[in-house]
C-alpha cells in the first residue's frame, strides 16, 4: 500500500514538473498605469544616489566658494597693509636720518685741490682714475669721495667715455656752460 501511495505521489508531482513554467518565464499582465508606476519606482531608486551626490557636491562648492571669498579678502588686506609698509618705508628712506656728512680737513682739502687742478688744466671732465693718479690717492679712496664731490656745487658726476668704455667722470660745472 505504501508502494501504491508512493507511485500515486510520484505520478502527480511528475505532471506538476512538466506543467510548471519557471517564474522568470511566466506571463504577466500589467496595465499601463502599472507599468508606468513600477518604471518610476525604479528610476527614482536609480536616481536617489545620484541626487545624493549631487546636493553634496553644491555643498562642498558652496563651502569652497566660501573660503575662497574669505582668502581673497584676507589677501586683499595683507597687499594693502604691505603697500602700506612699504610706502613707509620708502619714505623714510627717501629722508636723511642723519645730518648731511661734513667733509673732513683732509677731504676738503683734496676736493678743493682737484678742483683747482681740474680748472688750471681747464680739464672739462676727469675719470675716477684720473682723479686719483692727480691727487695721488688710491682709487678705492676716491670713491669714497664720490658723495662728498656730489654734494659740492662746483662739480656734477656723469657718464662719459673714457678710453672707449663708459665709466663715471667727474665734470667742473663752470665748464659745461
Amino acid at each position: 500500500m505504501i508502494e501504491s501511495a508512493t507511485a500515486i505521489n510520484s505520478l502527480s508531482s511528475r505532471a506538476m514538473q512538466a506543467d510548471f513554467v519557471p517564474t522568470s518565464e511566466q506571463l504577466v499582465t500589467l496595465t499601463y498605469g502599472q507599468l508606468q508606476e513600477l518604471i518610476t519606482q525604479a528610476v527614482e531608486k536609480a536616481i536617489q544616489p545620484l541626487q545624493e551626490e549631487i546636493n553634496s557636491l553644491r555643498e562642498q562648492r558652496d563651502h569652497d566658494r566660501a573660503e575662497f571669498e574669505r582668502f581673497k579678502a584676507a589677501h586683499r588686506a595683507f597687499a594693502v597693509q604691505t603697500t602700506k609698509d612699504l610706502d613707509a618705508l620708502f619714505e623714510a628712506n627717501l629722508k636723511p636720518t642723519t645730518a648731511p656728512q661734513q667733509p673732513s680737513k683732509k677731504t676738503a682739502a683734496h676736493i678743493d685741490e682737484l678742483h683747482r687742478l681740474m680748472v688750471e688744466d681747464r680739464t672739462q671732465q676727469v675719470s675716477i682714475a684720473k682723479a686719483a693718479r692727480l691727487l695721488g690717492i688710491c682709487k678705492e679712496r676716491m670713491r669714497q669721495l664720490k658723495p662728498l664731490i656730489m654734494s659740492d656745487g662746483r662739480f656734477e658726476l656723469g657718464w662719459g667715455q673714457v678710453k672707449g668704455k663708459k665709466a663715471v667722470v667727474i665734470r667742473i660745472r663752470q665748464f659745461l656752460k
